[in-house]
């Protein structure tokens, strides 16, 4: 189960930090082996403090183990021929690490395993890193594998992620009272991507927007909504409207009551329990004069939820190791990294 990862307590955040500012995946930066922990150390005191307004760390591991242990579950009543299934967490950036976890396998002597990534939409900056990581390890690694990999590189639209995120809508919709529920705004909220990533052909963007199309189907276009952008890092453009801003612009307009969906995470960390909650539902809302301000559930352990995840990895048992869709680069891919790995994952089918 791949995916960024958090800092379990206030101790991680530095490492957490330094490991995600020196990926040239999803920041490149120059001289980055200098610049990228110096920015880490500058930045730490003010990541503990928001870690610590949310109860002293991320609790994204907590939430990857359940799932994982659910899944497992159904996973050996639907398929008893491959049973036992065991749940592994590879995050990017914080422990348990994916490489570490990797070596765990190998020492298990595992034959069989699907990279599931835990991102749904596609980014060359978020599953892309952690399937290159995966490459270097096995470029690197002396002894030989035994291990086949298969992969489940994104999935946006399947209906089971899409019910699950239509069923945590309408149970917060409920929650606003019903004489200004028609008239709140949607703003389904995604990680933002530096606009050069998006230029150079990531498909992130479109398979986010696919997810809202799919969710707004099944809402039946019961409200107004918009795709905004959150998380930005850096001078540089990123995808816009920012949440913050469609916020203050909506507001102004007359339009003061928002439903924020966190539309491209599966669970809870900082971006939803401190930006979202916090710094748009509480602080931004009150300086710009906002009305009822709420947020969707994450999915979690939500049951619907955890049944896509088990019919995600059924399927991948008896499908080709990976989709052509994951072997296309960007139309402008400048990283010889992506290429290596893509061509490694190919050679992985069964």
């Amino acid at each position: 189960m791949l995916n960024m990862g958090g800092p379990s307590t206030l101790g991680e955040v530095q490492d957490f930090l330094t490991r995600l500012f020196t990926d040239k995946d999803i920041i490149p930066l120059p001289a980055q082996s200098k610049l990228g922990p110096l920015i880490a150390r500058r930045r730490t005191p003010s990541i503990v403090e928001k870690y610590r307004e949310i109860g002293g760390g991320s609790p994204i591991r907590e939430w990857t183990e359940k799932q994982g242990m659910e899944m497992s579950k159904l996973l050996d009543e639907w398929c008893p021929e491959t049973a036992p299934h065991k749940h592994y967490i590879g995050f990017r950036y914080a422990t348990p690490l994916t490489e570490d976890t990797l070596e765990q396998m190998e020492g298990d002597g595992l034959e069989r395993a699907v990279a599931f990534t835990q991102y749904p939409q596609y980014s060359c900056s978020t599953t892309g890193s952690s399937l290159n990581a995966m490459y270097k390890f096995y470029n690197k690694r002396a002894a030989p594998s035994n291990l086949k990999w298969s992969v489940i590189d994104r999935w946006p639209t399947h209906p089971g992620l899409v019910e699950a995120f239509s069923m945590t809508i309408k149970d917060e919709l409920m929650k606003f009272p019903a004489d200004i529920r028609d008239n709140v705004v949607i703003l389904f909220s995604a990680h933002s991507l530096p606009q050069r990533v998006v230029n150079r052909g990531d498909t992130y963007p479109s398979e986010v927007a696919g997810t809202v199309l799919r969710v707004m189907e099944s809402l039946a276009w019961s409200h107004a909504y918009r795709l905004v952008w959150q998380s930005k890092v850096g001078p540089v453009p990123w995808l816009s409207p920012s949440t913050e801003d469609a916020m203050k612009g909506y507001v102004k307009m007359g339009r003061k009551h928002f439903l924020l969906v966190p539309i491209a995470f599966t669970s809870d960390h900082i971006e939803t329990l401190h930006e979202l909650d916090i710094e748009y539902g509480t602080e931004l809302a009150k300086e710009i004069g906002a009305g009822e301000v709420r947020r969707s559930a994450a999915l979690n352990d939500h049951p619907i939820f955890i049944k896509a995840l088990a019919e995600l990895v059924q399927a991948k048992l008896s499908e080709a190791a990976c989709s052509p869709q994951l072997l296309l680069r960007c139309a402008q891919c400048t990283n010889p990294v992506c290429a290596h790995s893509k061509q490694w994952f190919a050679s992985m089918a069964l």
